[in-house]
């Protein structure tokens, strides 16, 4: 084999928005699985960058380097992190094999390479979290309610349905315009128009999250009481006062449970049922 074919064997295979969707289907499927204290979701970008970067590099040394790369420490939420960063490590992977191949000066070095990501990582998952898990899923909840209120199946199964159908998609879209953008897509994900959009869509989530406390957290007072020959409904004065005040009490004290003791939701449940219990032992719900 002459030294020409061995060079042009090492070439970097083109990057096709087709690699860039598998890599994203890869990284959504094996997010949470090979999870691990020391490195987090790692393991699941580099499944996810293992077709890529095997068309990249074509040196075994190489490689390796490009694995270690896409190893270190990595957390963030899997369809606007690893939407956008997926994409993203994929059009910095193959302009670091382009440099490496053509002998050029290596300006997308490890630690640019690294620190983009770790920039990203939190900023998105905070994101997507707000937007995703703060948002919409309560947007199909909400719409899915009724059905599962009058026994139908269809109540459980649209929000599954569709919140999983809508992060997919979500997820594709984004790793092919980061891929498309390259590093770019990190000035847009900051620029103003899109962080409006984010603070705008936070807002709906607290509206929906609030009309579906109202609408599906029933607790009402049982007390009367008797005064100068008048009976008084305390549910009644309370809906003319301050319509839904018991509701919003129970999700408050929720929420204050949650920030004073962390996310411990079978203790929540254990305490919320008790207190319900005796105040409905004494008369007052």
């Amino acid at each position: 084999m002459t030294e020409a074919t061995k060079t042009t064997n090492l070439a970097p295979e083109e990057i096709t928005k087709k690699d860039v969707t598998k890599a994203y289907l890869r990284w959504h499927f094996a997010n949470e699985i090979p999870h691990s204290f020391e490195r987090y979701l790692a393991p699941s970008l580099l499944y996810a960058m293992m077709p890529i970067l095997r068309k990249l590099y074509k040196d075994d040394d190489k490689l390796k380097a490009a694995y270690k790369r896409q190893l270190l420490f990595f957390n963030t939420q899997l369809s606007w992190g690893g939407g956008v960063i997926t994409g993203l490590m994929s059009s910095m992977e193959q302009q670091r094999a382009e440099e490496e191949y053509e002998q050029k000066e290596i300006m997308m070095q490890d630690d640019l390479m690294y620190n983009t990501k770790a920039g990203l990582m939190g900023a998105l998952a905070g994101i997507g979290d707000a937007i995703d898990s703060g948002t919409v899923q309560y947007i199909f909840i909400a719409i899915a309610v009724p059905w599962a209120q009058e026994g139908s199946a269809l109540g459980a199964l649209f929000p599954f349905v569709c919140f999983a159908l809508y992060q997919v998609l979500l997820g594709v879209f984004f790793a092919q315009q980061a891929f498309s953008m390259g590093r770019n897509a990190t000035g847009l994900m900051q620029s103003t128009g899109v962080q409006t959009a984010i603070e705008t869509l936070s807002v709906l989530g607290l509206f929906m999250m609030g009309i579906l406390a109202g609408n599906y957290v029933k607790v009402a007072s049982t007390l009367k009481f008797s005064l100068s020959g008048r009976e008084f409904v305390v549910q009644e004065i309370l809906d003319q006062i301050v319509p839904g005040i018991l509701p919003l009490a129970v999700v408050m004290g929720v929420y204050w449970f949650y920030t004073k003791k962390g996310l411990k939701v079978t203790q929540a449940l254990l305490w919320l049922t008790a207190i319900l219990i005796v105040l409905a032992a004494v008369g007052i719900l």
